[in-house]
């Protein structure tokens, strides 16, 4: 395979990655969590990142046997000797917005993740004991509210 049908290849699955990204996304953004359709797509990324990975092994040794050296220069090289430099860039620039999604998809995680917690700690207080004891077994004597009051 030339290097320019590597990269793409290695263009549409970067592509097809941020389409799951942006689905990703919306899903976070939404006032309740399909858990379902989340595992769906988290299964989907680990498998285009598998391709991806495997697409970049074969664009690196190609590029190895054309001569060139592995690193960035050498890729830019590569690129603009075989004539699709321009793809390349395009590459590149897919690259830096997949990684943009995936780490504000990760931030979205994360707050999720912080309000969860405290909406947790809050309903912990308001019943005034803790669901757990010391060795994580649940309390075994539940506060009942007195009628001789």
């Amino acid at each position: 395979m030339s290097l320019e049908n590597h990269l793409k290849h290695q263009l549409e699955r970067m592509q097809a990655m941020e389409t799951l990204l942006k689905q990703e996304q919306l899903l976070l953004g939404e006032g309740k969590i399909d858990g379902a359709a989340l595992e769906s797509i988290a299964k989907e990324k680990q498998s285009l990142f598998a391709e991806l990975e495997q697409s970049e092994l074969k664009r690196r040794k190609a590029q190895e046997r054309l001569g060139y050296s592995l690193d960035r220069e050498g890729s830019e090289k590569a690129a603009t000797d075989s004539s699709c430099s321009e793809l390349w860039q395009e590459l590149i620039l897919a690259t830096e917005n997949v990684a943009h999604i995936n780490a504000l998809n990760g931030d979205l995680i994360q707050h999720r993740l912080q309000h969860n917690q405290q909406m947790l700690n809050i309903l912990r207080d308001a019943g005034g004991t803790s669901l757990y004891g010391p060795d994580g077994q649940s309390n075994k004597t539940i506060p009942r509210v007195s009628s001789k009051a």
